[in-house]
């Protein structure tokens, strides 16, 4: 979300999504505000600090992580404030252990995804810390039946071997798809056994959708512009082994705003496609905007909110 004041976006997102709030994330504020910073205050034994390059792993916490933790507990005080009382689905995320291993660096300035073993350790130390995480959400909204959602943007890439060295010159080699599919599957048994759901997220093209599934993620949450027929066959069978797809239909930065049932056009186009039945929209599909909206004006994104509210129940009025 835009802007630098936890209550406010806590206040947005209670009154916007009803069914679906989420615990904002405000990059605006700075380093260890961002998704790779929050995502390093969670991490258990594993450190980081900010380098003119990007996020670098340290022997010890510093100011960088002592800030990422600060400001994910005063989100935490602002989400608690607002859903007093609330019963519910609730959306926490996290990045992902694939774009986490090709965001951080190692002490050297290469990619964590150039070393196996560093991958390992930060799957393994983000698991430790997503057990904490959701324990704590719990514990503050006890009504919430969570849902945790891993940002996934560089996974295609990962799985590619399209993430380029620190010289910029070459890139990684890809990652083993088994690989892949493994340490998601560890986050994915951490979920469960912390009550919550998974979700996966990926802005990026090329989803990979019937991976996802395997891995044990109950939705995938993509930006629907960048689909292909070439998808159709593993999003038809996701849908048929009940993933929910969380369809970005709704611009992530300022622009007009189409009428609320021409924002979900395209996915009763794909589900005409695909044979499937409208009756199952509305329980199949949740509508989104394509990103996250942090690039967006504050007023943009209260409007953003609350299209996608009238967009879903337009899908569920009107199915055909």
């Amino acid at each position: 979300m835009p802007g630098t004041d936890a209550r406010e976006a806590a206040k947005t997102v209670t009154g916007s999504l009803e069914t679906l709030p989420h615990l904002p994330e405000l990059p605006a504020r700075g380093p260890g505000a961002d998704m790779i910073g929050r995502t390093v205050g969670l991490l258990v034994e594993v450190f980081a600090h900010v380098e003119p390059s990007g996020w670098r792993i340290s022997d010890r916490p510093g100011r960088d992580t002592r800030r990422a933790r600060s400001w994910l507990g005063e989100d935490l005080d602002a989400l608690e404030e607002f859903t007093q009382g609330y019963e519910g689905a609730l959306k926490v995320s996290a990045v992902g252990p694939w774009t986490l291993a090709a965001a951080l660096e190692l002490r050297g300035g290469e990619a964590a995804l150039s070393d196996p073993g560093a991958c390992r350790d930060l799957t393994a130390s983000l698991a430790e810390g997503l057990r904490g995480h959701l324990a704590e959400v719990r514990r503050r909204v006890p009504g919430a039946a969570v849902v945790l959602q891993l940002d996934e943007p560089s996974l295609p890439a990962v799985l590619r071997g399209q993430v380029r060295t620190a010289s910029g010159y070459r890139t990684h080699r890809a990652v083993d798809r088994a690989v892949v599919e493994g340490a998601l599957r560890e986050l994915a048994t951490v979920a469960r056994e912390g009550g919550a759901s998974l979700v996966v997220h990926s802005c990026a093209p090329g989803v990979p959708f019937a991976l996802l599934r395997r891995a044990g993620a109950t939705g995938v949450s993509f930006d629907f512009s960048l689909l292909t027929e070439r998808e159709d066959e593993a999003i038809g069978e996701a849908v048929e082994a009940g993933t929910t797809l969380f369809a970005g239909v709704v611009p992530g930065v300022d622009g007009p705003l189409s009428d609320p049932a021409g924002s979900v056009m395209g996915v009763r186009t794909l589900w005409r496609r695909l044979g499937l039945s409208p009756g199952t929209l509305a329980e199949s599909v949740v509508v989104t905007p394509s990103c996250g909206l942090a690039g967006a004006s504050p007023a943009y994104a209260r409007a953003a909110l609350a299209h996608c509210v009238r967009a879903a129940r337009s899908l569920v009025d009107n199915p055909e």
